[in-house]
């Protein structure tokens, strides 16, 4: 039992060690397969709380419905299925600040417990991971070659690729034979496995249809998913400065749903301020909601409609009022 606890120690500090360079993923892998075979404790830990999801989607992640039923239902569906196609995979689109990040944290924490400490769950970012274009085809072999290794070692990894606006074009297009119904990894059902991705692309489309639907006096839950979904997939295919530019994952349909995430208004960013002044202990303080959402910037000039910046820069402003 000692050994095997010192083997678990040393394990966890390479992982840390090598996850902080890609360029050392395969070794970092090569670690991970060594504890496996010398503990036999690689059972993912997969723990789905489908329903405290659903639950925290809807309690804390304002003025998504769509995301809310687009992820909820898509998740069930897979998850439920105990022999699925093809991997999910999901693309959340929008402006700044309007929860993209926040959503895909929650599904690590409520399928693994963690979405920050989870050996399964894997953030990339480019700018971190990915930071030389020159680099892709090194990037290509390396990112490969870690999704192939964590596959192996658990069938249900969850891949989250942040910022994408920033990706490499070309790059991501190494994942194609993952996404898909017919690549075979060595030992695991690879078809269990879920990939995130997270891009500002399509706010264009997003945000102009919510105005419109808002100017026409349409409800905003009254706004479908249909009426975005081939709007943000064109958006992003021929947008140059972006990871999808000319993808072939868009080009085969290997993206299950295009997730809108619609901009914030003031009532919203009134409630994650709310929230924020919560955590803290200081919900009562109605001055502070005030003081934030009014020196906040908001979109048509004339109108002020809708939030340039969501919530994102909320946490900081509670903090600097406090």
């Amino acid at each position: 039992m000692e050994v095997l606890e010192k083997m678990t120690a040393l394990f966890l500090a390479l992982t840390v060690l090598f996850s902080n360079s890609l360029s050392s993923m395969a070794s970092a892998f090569q670690f991970k397969a060594v504890y496996c075979t010398i503990s036999n404790n690689c059972d993912c830990a997969f723990h789905p709380d489908l329903q405290g999801l659903e639950w925290e989607l809807y309690r804390n992640v304002y003025g998504q419905h769509l995301a809310q039923e687009a992820v909820s239902e898509r998740l069930a569906e897979f998850i439920n299925d105990a022999s699925p196609e093809k991997p999910l995979v999901l693309s959340f689109h929008g402006s700044s600040g309007t929860g993209k990040t926040m959503v895909s944290w929650l599904l690590g924490r409520y399928l693994y417990g963690s979405a920050m400490t989870s050996p399964h769950v894997h953030h990339f970012i480019p700018t971190l991971h990915f930071p030389y274009p020159h680099r892709v085809p090194q990037y290509k072999k390396e990112l490969k070659a870690w999704v192939e290794g964590n596959l192996t070692a658990c069938a249900r990894s969850v891949f989250v690729f942040d910022e994408m606006d920033k990706m490499p074009p070309g790059l991501i297009d190494v994942l194609v034979p993952f996404l898909g119904s017919s690549h075979v990894v060595y030992q695991t059902n690879y078809r269990k496995a879920i990939y995130v991705f997270i891009s500002t692309a399509g706010e264009e489309q997003i945000n102009r249809l919510a105005l419109e639907a808002r100017r026409a006096g349409r409800d905003r839950e009254e706004i479908r998913l249909e009426e975005l979904e081939d709007a943000i997939a064109q958006a992003v295919f021929n947008k140059s400065c972006n990871g999808f530019y000319h993808s072939e994952i868009i080009q085969e349909k290997l993206v299950d749903c295009f997730v809108p995430f619609l901009p914030l208004t003031r009532r919203h960013v009134e409630r994650c301020v709310r929230r924020e002044l919560c955590l803290r202990g200081q919900c009562h303080r109605r001055d502070i909601i005030e003081a934030i959402t009014g020196a906040m910037t908001f979109s048509p000039e004339r109108e002020r409609l809708f939030s340039h910046s969501g919530c994102k820069t909320v946490p900081a402003k509670v903090n600097y009022y406090l």
